[in-house]
């Protein structure tokens, strides 16, 4: 059986991994409570992820307060009663990195999810189609979209880089509920245009579908799939980061 990590160890790694956690941290005692100064649990909103403050009751009152602490994205300092006595708890957050969510094992998709980490973004691969990703040393992706939800933290990004993908449509529902704060879908209307129909059949407001960038990118006159890839994150950093670029209007660029 594998040693359980501590909880040091669990933040550490999940950090690595871009997601948002909280660490509360014992800072004093007060009486004789079943803990003790510098005890430590980590905690996601919803579910303790290693480590204890001592007891079940303290566990339980430091993930109460969890989800309030991420949102806040402030440390924040808790006292928590016993019938024993006290404690005093010090709950840091740490924000997840903003998720780039890039759709299908493409060369332009090599090139996102190799540069988007200097950025800033943890890269999340999605392929349904796992032939496709075979014989290249492609990162572990998501191959079903009923799991790409679980993965996604409170910022998404995305980018589909295959129009002909059989399920583009159903991505992209999976997706829109998340209210992603940017969509791009490689390739000109002529080749995107019936997805974004089919959107609307499915009863997706305008104001949504308008939100979909197709072409996506900044126009700086890209060709090769590193370029495409170089102008898309251009055009999700001036995104992201409230900038003024010149968005491509009806060139093809895939």
């Amino acid at each position: 059986m594998p040693p359980v990590p501590s909880p040091e160890e669990e933040l550490a790694a999940r950090v690595a991994r871009g997601e948002e956690v909280v660490l509360a941290t014992v800072i004093k005692v007060d009486g004789d409570p079943p803990s003790h100064t510098g005890a430590k649990i980590l905690l996601s909103r919803t579910a303790t992820l290693a480590g204890t403050l001592g007891c079940s009751e303290f566990d339980a009152a430091a993930l109460g307060d969890a989800a309030q602490i991420a949102e806040e994205g402030s440390p924040k300092q808790r006292t928590y009663r016993h019938d024993l006595g006290s404690i005093d708890v010090y709950l840091e957050p740490y924000s997840a990195k903003p998720a780039l969510v890039v759709f299908s094992a493409t060369p332009v998709a090599a090139a996102l999810l190799r540069w988007s980490p200097e950025l800033g973004f943890r890269p999340l691969l999605v392929e349904t189609r796992p032939d496709r990703l075979k014989g290249a040393s492609w990162p572990a992706a998501i191959t079903s979209l009923e799991d790409l939800a679980k993965a996604l933290g409170p910022e998404v990004y995305a980018v589909h880089t295959d129009h002909d993908a059989p399920d583009l449509v159903q991505a992209l529902e999976t997706l829109l509920p998340r209210a992603p704060r940017f969509i791009g879908l490689v390739g000109s209307r002529r080749h995107t245009g019936h997805h974004l129909e089919a959107l609307r059949a499915k009863g997706v407001s305008e104001d949504v579908i308008a939100r979909i960038q197709s072409p996506v990118g900044l126009d700086l006159g890209a060709v090769t799939p590193n370029e495409i890839a170089l102008s898309i994150l251009a055009g999700v950093v001036t995104v992201r980061r409230q900038g003024h670029g010149g968005w491509k209007q009806g060139s093809s660029n895939g």
